[in-house]
């Protein structure tokens, strides 16, 4: 194989596109050129999903899709365009048809729950002076605050917004489980992994934000999925 395939990269809640930059420079390491973070709206998963449709349109080669928390219900709702040749979850949401990510985490809710709070305007925030603690408790105090004053909150209803047909369904597909995670529950994460039929799953013991505290190891599952995905 003399090249690579392109990596779109989906953020989360309380995220945007640049929560991937440490990512991005180990996959760039890794000799990939056609690297893209779609920036999302959060609003709702259909304009979120159209928004990622629309960035896999643009990448004529074959695109792996990497989504993070609730990218990873993006990436099921939109992956399944001709040119995506895989999926992965980092610590990510990956619904089955019909699910949310808001019913999911309803099974086991997350030990930072409480410490989320709306506004008047329906979007939902993560305390700043709790983001630390309750989204990357692995990185430095430093790295949190500026994580928490620069969060990008969605629109609560999105949590409930549903699937319609789960590209994992027909895409093949990997998982990173977060032992450490406090914003979506380490349970919640395995039994989706497991229903996936993954090709690969691995667990690391790191915090919801694993693309930031273990930006090299979840660079390499990203490598090792678009090398499979390739030849698949």
């Amino acid at each position: 194989m003399t090249t690579k395939p392109a990596v779109l990269l989906v953020h989360g809640f309380w995220g945007g596109a640049a929560h991937w930059s440490k990512v991005i420079v180990e996959l760039t390491h890794k000799g990939y050129t056609n690297i893209h973070a779609v920036e999302l709206s959060l609003t709702s998963l259909a304009g979120d999903a159209e928004r990622t449709r629309k960035m896999i349109a643009q990448m004529p080669r074959p695109v792996l899709l990497v989504g993070h928390s609730y990218g990873g219900a993006v990436i099921t709702e939109a992956g399944n365009q001709p040119n995506v040749i895989g999926l992965v979850y980092i610590a990510a949401f990956a619904p089955d048809a019909g699910e949310s990510p808001g019913s999911i985490t309803q099974e086991h809710p997350p030990a930072a729950a409480a410490n989320l709070v709306p506004d008047s305007d329906g979007f939902l925030w993560v305390r700043p002076e709790l983001f630390h603690e309750s989204f990357c408790q692995d990185l430095s105090v430093e790295e949190g605050i500026v994580m928490g004053a620069t969060q990008k909150a969605p629109l609560a209803s999105t949590f409930g917004d549903t699937i319609s047909v789960p590209a994992w369904k027909q895409k093949p597909s990997w998982y990173q489980v977060s032992s450490e995670d406090r914003m979506i529950a380490p349970e919640n994460e395995q039994r989706m992994a497991d229903r996936l039929n993954a090709q690969k799953i691995i667990k690391l013991n790191a915090s919801h934000a694993s693309l930031a505290s273990k930006p090299v190891e979840v660079a390499a599952f990203i490598d090792e999925a678009a090398m499979t995905a390739y030849q698949l």
